[in-house]
Order: C-alpha cells, then sequence, then structure tokens
C-alpha cells in the first residue's frame, strides 16, 4: 500500500524543519506524497514542491488556518494555485494581526518573571511566521519549562496567564478564501472540537454550505471510534475524506511523519479521490473509505 501525509508543518510556521529537508525525509521515510500545511502561510510551500520534483515525491501545496470558533477551529485548503496570489492578502493581514500579539505575550512573560526578548524569539522563526511555539522554544532554552507541553500548559494556553486572543477568520470565510484560491477546504482534527456526533453532525452541514469538501477523519490523536465516527459523517455530508500526523518535527518528538505515533496509515487513495473531486470541480465529494 502507497502511503501519503496530509498535514505537516515546516519552519514556515511553527515546524522544526525547513521545507525541503522535510520534504527529504518524508521521501526517505517512504511516502508517496505529502502535503506541506503551514499555519497561516504559504511561505515554504514553492521551496517543497520544487524539492519534490527533485527528488521524486508528489508534494501538495497546503495551508492551515486558524478560524475563530469556540474551542478554536483550523480550516485545511489543498491545491492552492501556484501563485496564491488568491490568498496572499488576507494571509498578510493575518499575519500582522500574529505579529501583533508576540510582543504582548512576551512582555506579559516578563511581567511574570521570565526574562525572554522579541529578539530572541524572531531568532527561532527562521523568518517565517513567528507564534507563541516559537516563544515556547525560548522558554525552553532558558530553562523556564522543560518542553513545549509546559509551556502551554503553565502560560501560553488559552485561559493561562500570558495568553492573549488572535484575531481570526470566521470558518465561513476561512472556507470560502481557500475555495476562492482554488483550493479543496478540509476540517482539521474535528476532535479537538470536542463535540458528540449529533453535534458535529449539524456542524458538518453547515460548513457544507458554506463550501467545506472534506473533513481529517484519520488523524494521529484519534481513536478506532473516533475514526469510524468521522467516516461515517463523512460518507453521511458527501465529503472527502482526509488524514494526516500533524508533524512538527521536533517540537512534537513523538509523532513521526506518515504514521504518527506507530499506528497511523494514510493510504494514497484519499489523495485520488481528493484529486478526482478538485479536477472535475464536483460538488459532492466521495466520502467514507477509500475503496
Amino acid at each position: 500500500m502507497h502511503l501519503i501525509d496530509l498535514h505537516t508543518h515546516t519552519t514556515a510556521s511553527d515546524g522544526s524543519m525547513l521545507p525541503e529537508d522535510l520534504v527529504n525525509y518524508a521521501k526517505n521515510k517512504g511516502l508517496k506524497a505529502i502535503a506541506i500545511t503551514d499555519h497561516d502561510t504559504t511561505d515554504g510551500l514553492n521551496q517543497a514542491v520544487a524539492e519534490g520534483k527533485r527528488i521524486g515525491l508528489e508534494v501538495i501545496s497546503g495551508i492551515e488556518i486558524s478560524a475563530d470558533f469556540n474551542p478554536e477551529m483550523h480550516i485545511l485548503g489543498y491545491f492552492l494555485k501556484g501563485d496564491y496570489s488568491g490568498i496572499s492578502k488576507i494571509l498578510a493581514d493575518l499575519r500582522s494581526k500574529r505579529e501583533e500579539r508576540n510582543p504582548r505575550i512576551v512582555n506579559k512573560l516578563n511581567e511574570l518573571g521570565l526574562e525572554i526578548t522579541m529578539e530572541e524569539v524572531l531568532a527561532k522563526s527562521s523568518g517565517g511566521v513567528t507564534g507563541r511555539p516559537h516563544i515556547a522554544k525560548v522558554m525552553i532554552e532558558k530553562g523556564y519549562v522543560r518542553n513545549l507541553e509546559e509551556a502551554f500548559d503553565k502560560y501560553l494556553a488559552s485561559s493561562r496567564p500570558a495568553y492573549f486572543k488572535k484575531d481570526k477568520l470566521t470558518p465561513r470565510q476561512c472556507i470560502g478564501e481557500i475555495n476562492a484560491a482554488g483550493g479543496l477546504p478540509v476540517l482539521a482534527h474535528p476532535i479537538y472540537l470536542r463535540m458528540e456526533y449529533e453535534q458535529l453532525d449539524i456542524l458538518l452541514a453547515e460548513l457544507k454550505q458554506y463550501g467545506l469538501r472534506g473533513i481529517e477523519a484519520y488523524y494521529v490523536d484519534n481513536t478506532a471510534q473516533q475514526t469510524a465516527m468521522l467516516l461515517n459523517l463523512a460518507k453521511k455530508h458527501s465529503l472527502l475524506v482526509t488524514g494526516g500526523s500533524d508533524f512538527h518535527g521536533s517540537f512534537k518528538p513523538n509523532i513521526d511523519i506518515g504514521i504518527g505515533r506507530g499506528d497511523l496509515h494514510i493510504p494514497y487513495e484519499l489523495l485520488e479521490n481528493m484529486k478526482m473531486c478538485k479536477n472535475t470541480q464536483k460538488k459532492t465529494c466521495p466520502g467514507g473509505q477509500a475503496e
């Protein structure tokens, strides 16, 4: 079986690997295809796609956009048009708002006795989108916390003392922007929404009206029961099924590309379904498990 990973992050957002390095790593792991889905940015996609062509790995241009929802919702976008002009303005606005938030977080940490600077934080982002994971990395290096999880649990997560809410698009806007950019919008890791079947059923019906085309049914943190539920909902709503490890490199050391914690297997047939839906511009896409 040919395997893929449709949810990965590079140094363009909060991953530890350069785009080219991630592509080579995926190739060495035996994957047939990957998607690069950095947070709120298309930076790094051109490098990743070019490297994929050079070494013979299929690389899908993607993105992961945060939506204003409680709890936070993420929308993945796949097959973005090559120049990304259809989505670049809104991403620039989101990046600007994110950059306004970072100094507020750093200042609050200073008030709490953690001596870090924005210069130190920016040095960790390698020119990509700077956010809380980069702040956490400085905190780790200075010995204030032991790991990323502790940084978020104690200081940076929602309701913690150094958390500041960032401006986001609505779910409808996220889906609309991805569609306008020629992409396929997909609901990322639905289990993080902490909804029962009936609630998620209603939400998916609403999101599909906005133009949602798929759901990430195979995900690193899913139980078998949760995956089965999501496959059922995908079939009911005629949504594409996707899957990914949410790979971040060394920032999430227990999660490896393509396999997650060792039990994740995402068949290439899912990507073939996505291509068919994309190429035919169908509003109703094949759901359920790959045949």
